[in-house]
């Protein structure tokens, strides 16, 4: 019997002609664009509004705004476990790796990888572990095991054989804090907001090792939320931060139009709301229900899958190779 856990990546090409994966979560976004008979002009749709927003963020030397194009792959990530002669296999993460193309030159950008962030044993904590606490408050070990998951993967030979920096997740800010304007200002992040203080997101991707910084893009109506190991502002070009913000405020504006397709922009003291009534929606369905309820079936998922049958050894392999 060993307790190795190696990792395997897959990627899917994310564009007007994309089909889901048998491999990737149910629950995750990018599957629910893509169903029912307008499913091509609803990703037609998104991937336009993606290629819009970085032509506007990178201006310079682009006089018909149309320079750039944007190309997606979702990185889903599965974790191996060699017993006895059999492979066990579990899909665990899945993030997005950005490229930028210049069609003037035809250079190609590397962009970053993380972006969206989707991940079974989150699923696990949040629709299965964190409902059977709320009294009690929440263990001090409650999120753990999945930080420790993903930073094996972030520092694995799969993760660095791929890809070349460290990830940035870019996520919606959080309706539970308030955030303040600051003065710092970065050409494409945009001007720098604070929280109050953590949010549970927060604490939970702090133990995945990452820190978290909020900025406004200009030309946006909320500030996003980049949660980063590195050096968020100097360590990616200003192409491939744009990417970023291109490809996460369009999906941000399809899950949480309340928030980032407002028709009023975040002022100096901002508290996001999903019950703000003055926002348009965009040209791109998205059902938001039936994404809050297969997290649920997914989260029971893992829990019989992996949690209850590997659990314990999972835990012993991470913990091992944290230490």
């Amino acid at each position: 019997m060993t307790d190795d856990w190696v990792f395997s990546i897959d990627t899917t090409r994310f564009d007007e002609d994309y089909t889901p994966s048998s491999k990737s979560r149910s629950t995750t976004n990018f599957a629910n664009l893509a169903r029912g008979e307008g499913r091509r002009q609803n990703l037609r749709n998104a991937v336009t509004m993606m290629n819009t927003r970085v032509n506007e963020l990178v201006h310079w030397d682009n006089p018909r705004g149309d320079r750039y194009a944007l190309e997606l792959d979702i990185v889903s990530v599965d974790l191996h476990l060699a017993s006895d002669g059999d492979d066990v296999a579990f899909p665990v993460i899945e993030v997005l790796d950005v490229d930028i193309v210049d069609t003037t030159t035809g250079a190609r950008t590397e962009g970053i990888v993380g972006n969206n962030f989707s991940s079974y044993i989150r699923d696990y904590d949040f629709s299965v572990r964190l409902p059977g606490h709320r009294a009690s408050g929440l263990p001090d070990d409650f999120g753990d095991l999945h930080g420790q998951v993903f930073q094996r993967f972030v520092e694995s030979d799969e993760y660095r054989e791929r890809f070349s920096q460290p990830p940035v997740i870019c996520i919606s800010v959080s309706t539970s804090r308030t955030y303040r304007r600051l003065t710092n200002h970065h050409p494409i992040l945009g001007v720098e907001y604070a929280a109050d203080e953590k949010s549970l997101t927060d604490r939970y991707f702090g133990k995945m090792g990452l820190r978290v910084r909020y900025f406004l893009p200009q030309g946006a109506v909320a500030p996003l939320a980049f949660y980063h190991r590195s050096d968020l502002l100097n360590d990616y070009s200003f192409l491939a931060l744009a990417g970023t913000i291109a490809t996460m405020e369009t999906f941000q504006k399809i899950y949480r139009p309340e928030i980032y397709n407002a028709n009023t922009a975040a002022s100096e003291v901002y508290r996001p709301s999903l019950d703000h009534s003055n926002y348009s929606l965009p040209q791109v369905s998205y059902d938001r229900v039936e994404r809050t309820r297969l997290a649920g079936m997914q989260g029971k998922f893992t829990e019989v899958n992996l949690m209850k049958p590997y659990g314990a050894v999972l835990q012993q392999w991470a913990t091992k190779q944290s230490a």
